[in-house]
């Protein structure tokens, strides 16, 4: 039978450590899958035969300007490759290993309004302040005797650099509804539910320590994406994430900050990319001190009342059982 709790603990599924192991079983596997799936759809769609195929990938990775329709094929891989090996695998994972249901993953399925709203406002206002700790992070620097490691690293952010700007370069509406699927909603729903509502979840319960928890699922969610010089940014938004999760008892609120984040940068590309506005999101630098000091008083405002609100939900929940 299963159990009609939140947290939902099936009897039959192994210790923490077990269970995760077996969740990475089937990461490792998805993205097995979904990469053989991505060369051969790729191949398919740019009628490149089985000799030519890992050329045409490599070239499409490193330069995807000289692969005709290059833009569609890397969505078309990013998707595919995205798609079977978070958010399929953690399904398959919890609805055949944990017998749970998506409802389990929401302790709290009624959120007011007034939680929606501050979740969306509050990626945008945090902007300022991680915008501080990308200029920390991109100024990192190693011990001399890890030159060589740096140089690895940097080589690795430069071909990523080049890639995002591909990506990032289109001017057709039809592209931006594109890229708001396969960059934006496909890793909000895929890396919520593994990140914050598989990983978190199980080391919170291991543990008994939320925060703990959310701060490794954190690291974790920033170190799987391989982007040396944006692990500090990419893991304070994976913290604000799984506060949000933690507090609402809701992934869905979680999931919609993950996609304003994301589609908040794609949007301003497109509307720059257009010459509707004039500043390029992805060049800005340094901002202004007091912009960056009012997003830190926003920010912890907006977290506060998003706090009471749970609290108070919580408490209620309990009195109405």
């Amino acid at each position: 039978m299963q159990n009609s709790n939140p947290n939902l603990v099936d009897s039959r599924v192994p210790g923490t450590w077990g269970s995760l192991l077996v969740l990475i079983g089937f990461v490792l596997v998805g993205m097995a899958v979904g990469n053989i799936l991505a060369v051969m759809i790729l191949a398919i769609f740019t009628s490149t035969d089985a000799d030519s195929v890992s050329g045409m990938l490599n070239l499409l990775i490193s330069d995807p300007s000289k692969v005709p329709n290059g833009w569609y094929a890397l969505m078309i891989l990013q998707g595919t490759v995205h798609f079977f090996s978070y958010l399929l695998p953690s399904l398959l994972y919890w609805f055949y290993i944990e017998r749970g249901t998506l409802q389990h993953f929401n302790s709290d399925k009624k959120q007011p309004a007034k939680v929606w709203i501050e979740a969306f406002l509050l990626v945008l206002i945090f902007i300022p302040i991680n915008s501080k700790f990308i200029e920390w992070n991109a100024a990192m620097k190693l011990p001399e005797a890890l030159s060589g490691l740096e140089m690895w690293m940097r080589e690795k952010e430069d071909q990523l650099s080049v890639m995002t700007a591909f990506l990032t370069g289109y001017t057709q509406f039809s592209q931006l509804l594109i890229a708001l699927f396969v960059v934006t909603l496909l890793p909000a729903l895929g890396e919520e539910v593994l990140f914050r509502g598989l990983i978190q979840t199980k080391l919170a319960r291991h543990w008994g320590n939320i925060h703990l928890a959310i701060w490794v699922s954190a690291a974790i969610f920033s170190a799987i994406h391989f982007q040396f010089y944006g692990f500090i940014p990419r893991m304070m938004l994976g913290a604000l994430f799984g506060y949000l999760y933690y507090w609402t008892g809701n992934l869905w609120v979680s999931v919609l900050a993950h996609f304003v984040n994301n589609g908040f940068v794609l949007v301003m590309m497109y509307l720059h990319n257009i010459h509707v506005v004039k500043t390029n999101i992805e060049e800005t630098k340094t901002l202004p001190g007091i912009l960056i000091i009012s997003s830190l008083f926003l920010t912890v405002g907006i977290l506060r009342s998003i706090w009471q609100a749970g609290a108070a939900r919580k408490v209620q929940m309990g009195t109405e059982h």
